[in-house]
């Protein structure tokens, strides 16, 4: 029986959740997730758990958030004159915005704080700081 090694081509189902048993993402309803084991395409922490595993094979794994997107980073939080703020752009906590980088690239922020002066934002990935858990099962090899 043929076990993924690195640099295998794989195919994945799979369902990320986080602690609290929220689901972030899955595959359900999809196509499997394709990707190189090994190549960066995922989380480290997803990628280290494939080789080995045949296909049909199921994990359940959790991902301490140093092996998915991180510890979240202060430096992350960004603060900006609420002046500065478009008025009809929406500025309720939680909201998911674009900012352009110094060098001019998007970049996906979050409502993070709001006051009558500023407004601050997160650069940090959502999912930064956070446990993750992973139902996967290999479907194809190769």
């Amino acid at each position: 029986m043929t076990e993924v090694k690195s640099g295998d081509k794989v195919r994945i189902h799979y369902t990320g959740s986080l602690e609290d048993g929220s689901v972030f993402d899955s595959s359900e309803g999809r196509d499997p997730l394709e990707f190189t084991v090994g190549s960066g395409m995922v989380i480290v922490g997803l990628d280290r758990e494939l080789p080995g595993m045949s296909v049909g094979e199921k994990k359940n794994v959790s991902i301490p958030a140093a092996d998915a997107y991180g510890d979240h980073d202060p430096q992350g939080l960004l603060e900006v004159p609420r002046g500065e703020i478009p008025a009809e752009i929406p500025l309720e906590i939680g909201t998911q915005l674009q900012m352009r980088s110094p060098d001019g690239r998007a970049m996906p922020v979050t409502v993070a704080k709001v006051t009558d002066e500023t407004v601050t934002m997160d650069a940090n990935h959502f999912l930064a700081g956070k446990t993750l858990i992973f139902d996967f099962e290999v479907v194809s090899i190769g």
